[in-house]
């Protein structure tokens, strides 16, 4: 039910039982450092091969990177923001109209991340959408605010561009054509999550989103400009807190350009969290292969006489897959390793 929203209540003074982590699995946000050698990347810079490399590093090293200068005007990413958070601030009774716990639904409001299968929840509304094509998906999107179809559509098609010019760049930085990836994924399909995280009473014992990876194929990130909340894995073992940049996007790589470089390039681990002080806003756009794509290593990625990494799958078969488990286990591309690198 629509009743299970946190945008529906009065600000909490105790986190619920069901909210609350296992020791073992909090956020020890006072270990958390902020790395000011977060790459960022100039996309309007004259010097593209200089750009083709840093992107290249960044992918390599990191596994996500910030862009400005990207083209996008920054008046369309106030209006998404701004009617993001006018959407959530609706009432009750008109929220619930869009509610499903349903994962495969293709337009629904939720909370946590998969209500069905989690034992802990997690610290987040969030209003999902298909965004690509267009035109079959807009006249089921949300009519309240009444600005909503218009921004929204509009900030869509602006960074599906964006996304398709960086996956060019991101095939030359693996010294393949720079069509190869576009291609490889198939007529993508684009989806977008607006997330809400809610100000929280005890931040330091539940996540927005716990650590993950994306399923997906590239994801392009914007953060609330004025509140920090996203934090990256490095190393293994360091989360750095990613402070936000106005104007500027976060990519992160997805699972499936990580099967595509054969493990050259990494899918960043990354987490979400929350603050008592102020409510938190991001909107993440996915660009995902369409389900028939046959995703596996580039063949000129593959030493001769090498097995690749992992083994050939369809993206359906791997999103189904994704979505039967919680969001926090193993890595999902670990199912997916070749038999030649499991013996």
């Amino acid at each position: 039910m629509g009743s299970q929203l946190l945008s529906t209540v009065e600000r909490r003074e105790v986190l619920p039982e069901c909210y609350i982590r296992p020791e073992f699995d909090r956020p020890r946000l006072a270990e958390v450092t902020t790395d000011s050698d977060v790459p960022l990347i100039d996309l309007a810079s004259p010097d593209k091969q200089r750009v083709i490399g840093q992107i290249g590093l960044a992918c390599r090293t990191y596994g996500f990177f910030q862009v400005i200068n990207h083209g996008i005007e920054e008046e369309l990413l106030e209006k998404m923001m701004a009617v993001g958070l006018e959407f959530f601030r609706l009432p009750p009774e008109e929220k619930e109209k869009l509610y499903s716990d349903e994962p495969f639904k293709k337009i629904r409001l939720s909370t946590s991340f998969n209500v069905r299968k989690e034992t802990v929840r997690n610290w987040r509304d969030y209003l999902r959408l298909h965004c690509h094509p267009l035109e079959e998906f807009l006249p089921e999107w949300p009519s309240n605010p009444e600005s909503f179809k218009e921004v929204v559509s509009a900030y869509c098609r602006e960074v599906r561009l964006l996304g398709l010019r960086l996956l060019g760049m991101i095939s030359l930085s693996l010294g393949l054509e720079e069509d190869y990836i576009e291609k490889a994924l198939g007529e993508q399909e684009q989806h977008m999550a607006v997330n809400y995280y809610p100000q929280c009473p005890e931040p330091d014992l539940t996540y927005g989103l716990p650590k993950h990876t994306d399923p997906n194929a590239l994801t392009v990130l914007l953060q609330d400009p004025n509140v920090a909340g996203l934090q990256v894995l490095k190393g293994g073992d360091q989360w750095i807190a990613v402070s936000p940049r106005r104007n500027a996007f976060v990519i992160n790589l997805g699972d499936q350009l990580q099967a595509l470089s054969n493990g050259a390039y990494k899918s960043v681990w990354h987490r979400a969290v929350v603050n008592a002080a102020q409510e938190r806003m991001s909107v993440a756009s996915f660009l995902c292969p369409c389900n028939s794509a046959v995703i596996s290593p580039a063949a000129a990625l593959v030493g001769e006489g090498d097995a690749p990494v992992y083994r050939s799958y369809t993206y359906e078969e791997y999103y189904k897959k994704f979505w039967s488990r919680s969001l926090d286990q193993e890595h999902c591309l670990e199912l997916f390793r070749s038999t030649q690198q499991l013996q």
